[in-house]
């Protein structure tokens, strides 16, 4: 048995639920073939880099499987013929992720950070603080940048 790694991305449109319901549709066509999905991860509905099928943003699922070719193969032709998937890839891998993968670890950093920045209370409301405003005339970097086209709020270059 070799293994691999899929990523799927699912319409726009679709909710949670049915997305969940594809992940379970898929596991489904693998185990019937004799492998087995290792870890699902259900990384969010994402923009997307250009439009695919009139689509601006996708659900994104990986699978982490492992399984005989036949059956990859039969699982990328159910994905293939549902509408409901925009794109998928499959990779081989020589092992497969234990715990959480790239995307879902910088996810948890990206809300811990988050977090943190919003009990700040600073009173500014908005503006970068660091002085590297817009400078188009309509965004300040401290709340008090010239909007110049320069780039600079009061605190800029100095």
């Amino acid at each position: 048995m070799a293994l691999y790694e899929t990523v799927l991305i699912a319409r726009q449109d679709i909710s949670v639920a049915q997305v969940e319901a594809l992940t379970e549709q898929f596991t489904g066509v693998l185990t019937a073939q004799g492998g087995t999905v290792a870890k699902t991860e259900y990384w969010g509905l994402k923009s997307l880099a250009y439009r695919i099928k009139k689509n601006r943003k996708g659900h994104y699922v990986l699978f982490n499987i492992d399984s005989a070719a036949p059956a990859v193969i039969e699982m990328e032709r159910t994905m293939r013929l549902n509408e409901d998937v925009l794109r998928f890839q499959t990779v081989r891998v020589d092992e497969l992720e234990e715990g959480l993968s790239a995307m879902m670890q910088n996810k948890g950093e990206r809300d811990g950070r988050r977090r943190r920045d919003e009990g700040d209370g600073d009173g500014m409301g908005g503006g970068r603080g660091d002085g590297m405003g817009r400078g188009d005339g309509m965004g300040r970097g401290d709340g008090m940048g010239r909007g110049d086209g320069m780039g600079r709020g009061d605190r800029g270059m100095e």
